[in-house]
C-alpha cells in the first residue's frame, strides 16, 4: 500500500504489551499532531511485558501494523517503540564540567550530561535513556536551563534507565522481523506521561500510574523533573484471572463480563441486580455483586502495592498534585474512587491531552502509550530536525544510543 502522504509528517508509535498491540498512526499538520487511526490486536508471546516467544510476537505486532495500515491510509515502515518489564531499572548519577567563567553553552551542557553518564553499567544491560534532572552553576541549585549563565563550574543531576540487553534485543528482533525500522525505543510510562500531565502537575509534583496487561509502571515528576519510576508485575490479567476462576468460566468470558459489568466499589451495586455467563457452554445467571466482590478484592491489593511502592519512594511526598491513573487497566468502573480512598490524594483518569483525533482515541487511556510514542517522536524530530528516513535505526546505533535526551 503506498503512503498517501510524503513521508516526514506521519509518526507512528508501537506499543507491544502484555495483552494487547497497540499501533497509533500520526501525522503533523502546522506543527499540531493530528492521530490518523490507531489498531488493537492481541498480543500472544509476552509475559509480564517481556518476549517469551519470538515468532507469537512477530505475527501479534505484523496484524497489528497491517490493521493500523489500513486504517489509516499509510504505508508503515519505522516506529518508536515502547518498552516495559521489571527488567528496567533507573538510578541516579551526577556529572560535572568546568565553562572557565563563560556563558554556558549547548555543548557545555552536552559535555555535563556525557560526564553524568560515564557511569560502569553491567555488560548485560543496555542504557535506555539518559533524562537530565537539575542542573547547578558553581553551587546554584535548582537551575532548569543554564545555557547563557555564566559561571565556571557547571553540574548536571541524571536519571540513567537501563534494560536487560536480552530483552531489549528481542524486542527490537521482533519489529525488524516484522518488516519495520525501530527509530528509538522508549520506557512506556515516559511515553504514557508525555502524553496525559500537565506542565503544572509535572511541577507541583504527580504520580502516574500506568495499569497495562501483565505489568504496572510507577513514575513521579516533581519541579518538572522525573524523580522516580518502578515496574510491577501486576496488573489487569490478574483481574481477569482471578474472575475466570472465582466463577468457572473461560478468561474470554471474564475479561469480556469485567468490562461489561466490573466495578471497583461495592457500594455502587444494587444488591438485587443479576447478570448472565457463558459457563461451559450454558448461561447462568449470578448476582452482579458476585463478580465486583472478586474485582474490589484484587483492586485493593492493588492498589496497596502501588501505596507501598509510592511509600519506598518517598512518593505521597513528591505527589502534591495527586496521580494520575492511564492505560487500559484504568478503564475498569470505579478504580479512581477506591484508589482515591486508599491513597488519601486526589486521583483522575489520565487521557491523552495535546492531541487531534476521534474521541473514542483521544478518550481512551488504553492508547495513552501509543499517542505518547508519537509525541516523543515528535519532539524529538522537531528538536533535531531529521526525519525517520534519514535514520540508521536503532541497530545502527546501539554503541551510542543516548541521541536524544528525553525532554
Amino acid at each position: 500500500m503506498g503512503s498517501r502522504i510524503s513521508h516526514g509528517n506521519i509518526i507512528v508509535g508501537l506499543d507491544v504489551g502484555t495483552t494487547k498491540i497497540c499501533v497509533v498512526v500520526g501525522e503533523v499538520i502546522n506543527n499540531k499532531i493530528e492521530i490518523l487511526g490507531v489498531s488493537s490486536s492481541p498480543s500472544t508471546g509476552l509475559r509480564k511485558g517481556v518476549v517469551v516467544n519470538i515468532e507469537a510476537t512477530i505475527n501479534s505486532i505484523r496484524k497489528a501494523v497491517e490493521t493500523a495500515e489500513s486504517v489509516s491510509g499509510v504505508e508503515i515502515n519505522s516506529v518508536y517503540v515502547g518498552i516495559s518489564g521489571g527488567h528496567i531499572k533507573g538510578f541516579n548519577s551526577v556529572g560535572a564540567s568546568g565553562v572557565r567563567g563563560k556563558e554556558v553553552t549547548n555543548d557545555d551542557v552536552e559535555r555535563v550530561i556525557d560526564s553524568a553518564k560515564a557511569v560502569y553499567v553491567p555488560l548485560d544491560r543496555e542504557v535506555l535513556h539518559v533524562i537530565p534532572t537539575g542542573y547547578s552553576l558553581d553551587g546554584l541549585n535548582g537551575i532548569k536551563d543554564p545555557v547563557g549563565m555564566i559561571g565556571t563550574k557547571l553540574e548536571a543531576k541524571v536519571y540513567i534507565l537501563t534494560g536487560a540487553i536480552t530483552s531489549v534485543q528481542n524486542l527490537l528482533k521482533c519489529c525488524e522481523k516484522a518488516g519495520l525500522e525501530v527509530i528509538d525505543i522508549i520506557f512506556e510510562p515516559l511515553a504514557s506521561a508525555e502524553a496525559i500531565l500537565t506542565e503544572e502537575e509535572k511541577e507541583f509534583g504527580v504520580a502516574v500510574v500506568d495499569i497495562g496487561g501483565g505489568t504496572t509502571d510507577v513514575i513521579l515528576y516533581r519541579d518538572g523533573w522525573l524523580r522516580h519510576t518502578s515496574v510491577l508485575a501486576v496488573g489487569g490479567n490478574h483481574f481477569t484471572n482471578d474472575i475466570a476462576v472465582g466463577l468457572g468460566i473461560s478468561i474470554n468470558e471474564a475479561e469480556k463480563i469485567k468490562k461489561k459489568y466490573g466495578h471497583a466499589v461495592l457500594t455502587a451495586i444494587d444488591e438485587a441486580e443479576e447478570i448472565k455467563i457463558s459457563r461451559s457452554g450454558e448461561i447462568a445467571v449470578i448476582p452482579r455483586l458476585q463478580l465486583c466482590e472478586i474485582i474490589y478484592s484484587r483492586t485493593e491489593e492493588l492498589i496497596e502495592i502501588i501505596s507501598n511502592e509510592l511509600k519506598t519512594c518517598s512518593g505521597y511526598e513528591v505527589a502534591s498534585s495527586g496521580v494520575v491513573l492511564t492505560g487500559g487497566g484504568s478503564l475498569l468502573s470505579g478504580i479512581d474512587i477506591l484508589a482515591a480512598e486508599i491513597f488519601g490524594l486526589p486521583v483522575r483518569i489520565g487521557m491523552p491531552l495535546k492531541i487531534y483525533g476521534p474521541k473514542e482515541i483521544t478518550g481512551n487511556p488504553m492508547y495513552s502509550t501509543g499517542i505518547g510514542l508519537v509525541l516523543y517522536g515528535y519532539n524529538e524530530e522537531k528538536d533535531v530536525e531529521i526525519y525517520p528516513a534519514t535514520f540508521t535505526g536503532i541497530f545502527g546505533k546501539m554503541k551510542d544510543w543516548v541521541k536524544g535526551i528525553f525532554r
